[in-house]
């Protein structure tokens, strides 16, 4: 197939599916290859400030869903559900125990990088974005995260896979639900959004609506 039809055709097919068919269950695989396009999305410097909480205890998903307003059918059929956890601003500040740990383990940068990163880092935050204030820096996560969801959506319709975004929550008694369950640790970690895989139990209710192209783009040649 050509590949931009196939990338069009995949969009054209991802809806917010409301509910899922229980009896059909996403394979081991596939659902690794979502994982993975999470896993490899971009971020900002690079610091992945992200968690992939993958919710599939029963249990766990009954309490969530007494808090969840907007998964209501979701929680219950989806295949695999996910909560997408951001960092707390400490762990982003320069010099943080997690920031020196991304340079310096996993990006492999030597420590006079570092240290100009750490620097460049730092205008970032007080200057350029202004995220001197730690909820605006958790916000900054927040927005990193929503990379990874956009493309773990957009792997799982090219694999013929449903999904749904989520943020139909209440967010302080849903943290902490998970807080009880220990799947949150507050002091590193904050609630971004969830999202539930599946297969669609029927057809969306209409097509697919969106503003025009030229309502959207704006060229500045």
């Amino acid at each position: 197939m050509d590949t931009k039809k196939q990338i069009i055709d995949a969009f054209n097919f991802r809806h917010a599916c409301k509910e899922f068919d229980p009896t059909k269950k996403i394979s081991e695989d596939d659902f690794k290859t979502i994982l993975e396009a999470g896993r490899l999305s971009p971020s900002s410097f690079g610091f992945e400030p992200w968690q992939f909480v993958v919710i599939q205890n029963q249990t766990i998903r009954e309490r969530i869903k007494t808090v969840s307003w907007g998964a209501q059918k979701q929680l219950p059929t989806a295949s695999h559900y996910i909560v997408f956890l951001a960092r707390q601003a400490a762990d982003l500040r320069p010099g943080s125990e997690y920031l020196n740990y991304i340079m310096s383990e996993v990006q492999k940068d030597p420590q006079d990088i570092i240290a100009r990163r750490m620097a460049r880092v730092e205008k970032f935050q007080q200057n350029d974005f202004d995220l001197k204030d730690d909820q605006a820096l958790f916000h900054w996560a927040c927005r990193q995260t929503y990379i990874a969801l956009g493309n773990m959506m957009t792997a799982a319709a090219l694999l013929g896979i449903d999904s749904c975004p989520i943020e139909g929550f209440e967010l302080k008694p849903l943290e902490k639900i998970l807080e009880d369950e220990k799947v949150l640790d507050r002091k590193h970690f904050g609630v971004a959004c969830m999202a539930a895989f599946g297969y669609r139990l029927k057809p969306p209710a209409k097509e697919k609506t969106r503003r025009k192209p030229d309502e959207v783009i704006t060229w500045v040649n």
